[in-house]
Order: C-alpha cells, then structure tokens, then sequence
C-alpha cells in the first residue's frame, strides 16, 4: 500500500524510539494493562466498566492505543512551545491526510465551533476578539433540516444562526451576504441535497462547506474520502476508532481556514476556542494515534474483530433457542461488526432488556446494546482478556432464565 509505505518514513518529533514501533505486529492494539501500584478506581469508588458496545463519550469514548500512552508520557517531561507544537503536527498530520492543512482540536464538537469561527472571522483580529458578538446581522450556517442534531449548538455557540433548507432550490435560496457557511452532518439518516449537490452549491456561492464525519471510520478511507470529493473543512473524533486521546479531535482541510481556526484557539489568549485547549501530551498522542492508525492492518483487524464473534456465539449458542449472527452497521457512523443474539423468550425466559440490566450492575460491569428483541454485544472495544468475560457472563445469565 503507498500510503503505509510513505507514513513509514515519515518523522516528525522527537517521540521516544519505541512509540511508533510494533504496531502491525502486535496482537491487538488494546493490550492487557501492567498491574497497577495504585489503583484509583478503587480509591475513588468509580466503577470500572467492560465497553461491550460502541465509542460514547459518556464511556469515554475508547481505550488509547500503547503507542498513544507512550507518546503521551514520554513528552511530558519538557516543555514546548504550543504554537510551535500545533503547527509541526498540523503539518506532519496534513501529509498524512494528503490535504493542505490540519489541526488537533478538542474533539469534534471543538473542530465545529472552530470551523465555523474560522469562517466568520478569518484572519480579522477584530473580529476574533468580538466573537460572538459582533456587530450587525448574525453570520448564517446552512444545514438541510434532517441534518440537525445536539452537536450543532457548537455552531450558535460562535454566534452564528442555523438556517435550515430541504433540497437543492432551498439551498440555493438561502445565501446571502450573511452566509459564512453551510455544515453537512455525514451521519444523518436522510439528506434532502447529495454531497456532492452540497459541495457544488457551495462553490457556486463561494462559501465553505464543512462535514461531521466524528465517528465515520472505519472506514479509513474515510479519511481521505470527503475531502477529496471537494468539502473545505472535515472533522473526525480522535478520541473514537482512531483510539486517541479521548478529548482530542481532527480538523482538517483549507489551509486558509485552519489557519483562522487557529487564531481562534489557544494557545492565543482571548479568543472564543480558548477554553477548549488542547495539552502538548494529547497534541503528542494524536499525531501518534493518526499514524498508528493508518499504518495499521485493517483486514487484520476486521478478521480480529469477526474471530471475537465466533468465540462469544459458540459459547452462548449452547443453551437451546439462542442464536448469534454477525451485524455490521451500514454506517457511515460505527461501521463494524457486532454480535446480534435472539432467542425464543418463552423458553428462555428474559428479555434483552432485563438481560442488559443484568449486565449493567453485575461485577465487572457490562455496557451492550439492544432492544425487546434483540441483544447486540459489541467487540470491537473490548480488551483480549474481556472477551471471555462477556462470553461467560452472557451465558451466566441466559442459562439462568431457561
């Protein structure tokens, strides 16, 4: 692949020898953690949990990656300039991404309120200081109407109004002089206007068009793939599948507008993104999670993921009536596979929900998914070592109710 080929000889920063190495052949990039000299969860009461579903921050989000952890502690021990740091690994992470600019934000929802501040201001430092109240009419955002959802309020944050449009001649209608930019949520269930009608409206009226792909890779052609059909600016979580830092997010396209995103951010002291800084060490631990992870084998990774489903079906398919089968979300958000469980709730007597209770507040604590119906157990965040957990768990519970 020339990708891997070309991120294999690039070199950025001084990260530690070993941060980078090991990760097509390790086993998993969720390893069995050392034995702790100080456990925190129990000095604290928090309750440790087994994330058997899919990448939510209430969870926090997914487990960093060995070489994320290692990037992170062996920077922490100098200091280093921040505008400096921002712009070397903006720079590195743009190559990476074969697109003209990048930064890290703090998460997605950071790479939006950044993105849209980028829009209105530019490099006007008037305007960076007075956000969000400038003066006069408030900037527009175009977004079609089946595409609002909780994450855009990091849009009105900035000031800006939402205005909503169905289908291609509303949008059309809809700039004006107070049009900064219009913003496409990838993961909506239905669009009215195409990407590709979006991004062609949008440079037909010179604005920006920027798209939410937060959770959309896997994927890893994802990366590359909006951008490259024509949006201006792309966001994903870095906290998520590519398994950084979980506060941490990627913002990414227009050199001219991620250079405004940064005047809009910290380490600048004043401006609106200044409470959402990012740390050296999670700067650090994402640059080292983008490249780990387009390094990494992902066909590897998918039989890694298939091979888990097998293990907890052949375990639970041995009480009567339960029967597993491999679903893989069509996406574009949590596109992996998971493992859906059924069974004849007159024989086994519980439900998916009560079975997911069960789950909840038993020792370890188990989060899933599911329904009336259906019990869905994720695998892809698990450790190696949680897999039989689950598997035993599950069938604990179940064999209970027969």
């Amino acid at each position: 692949m020339k990708r891997r080929d070309i991120l294999k000889g690039l070199s950025l920063l001084p990260l530690s020898g070993g941060v980078m190495g090991g990760v097509l052949a390790s086993e998993s990039v969720f390893a069995e953690p050392p034995a702790p000299t100080r456990d925190l969860f129990k000095e604290l009461g928090v309750t440790r949990v087994i994330n058997a579903g899919v990448t939510m921050t209430f969870l926090s989000g997914s487990l960093m990656m060995p070489e994320v952890l290692e990037a992170i502690n062996s920077t922490s021990h100098d200091f280093a300039n921040m505008y400096e740091l921002q712009d070397k690994v903006g720079a590195k992470m743009a190559e990476m991404l074969q697109c003209e600019a990048a930064m890290v934000t703090s998460g997605a929802a950071c790479a939006l309120l950044l993105g849209t501040a980028a829009a209105i201001t530019g490099t006007d430092q008037e305007k960076i200081k007075l956000l969000p109240n400038l003066p006069g009419p408030r900037p527009e955002v175009i977004m079609q109407k089946t595409h609002r959802y909780l994450f855009d309020q990091a849009i009105t944050t900035t000031g800006a109004r939402i205005i909503e449009v169905e289908g291609n001649d509303e949008m059309e209608k809809a700039f004006n002089s107070n049009t900064v930019l219009a913003l496409f949520f990838n993961a909506a269930g239905s669009s009215s206007v195409t990407r590709e009608d979006f991004i062609a409206i949008c440079k037909k009226h010179q604005i920006p068009s920027f798209i939410d792909a937060a959770a959309d890779v896997p994927p890893v052609e994802n990366l590359f793939k909006y951008q490259k059909m024509g949006f201006d600016l792309v966001t994903f979580s870095g906290g998520k599948m590519i398994r950084g830092p979980q506060s941490a997010g990627l913002l990414f396209g227009r050199k001219d507008l991620i250079e405004a995103a940064k005047l809009n951010h910290s380490p600048h002291e004043a401006p609106i993104g200044r409470p959402m800084k990012v740390n050296k060490e999670e700067i650090f631990g994402m640059y080292a999670a983008l490249k780990s992870y387009l390094e990494r084998d992902h066909k590897k990774e998918w039989q890694g993921w298939l091979d888990r489903i097998s293990r907890i079906k052949s375990q639970v398919e041995t009480i009567a009536t339960v029967k597993g089968e491999t679903h893989v979300d069509p996406g574009p958000a949590n596109a992996f596979p998971s493992l859906h469980l059924t069974w004849d709730q007159q024989k086994v007597k519980t439900t998916p929900k009560d079975v997911l209770d069960q789950l909840k507040n038993g020792t370890p604590s188990i989060v899933a998914n599911g329904d009336d119906k259906v019990l869905s157990i994720g695998v892809v965040l698990l450790r190696p070592d949680q897999v039989n957990i689950v598997a035993r768990r599950v069938k604990e519970i179940l064999s209970k109710a027969v």
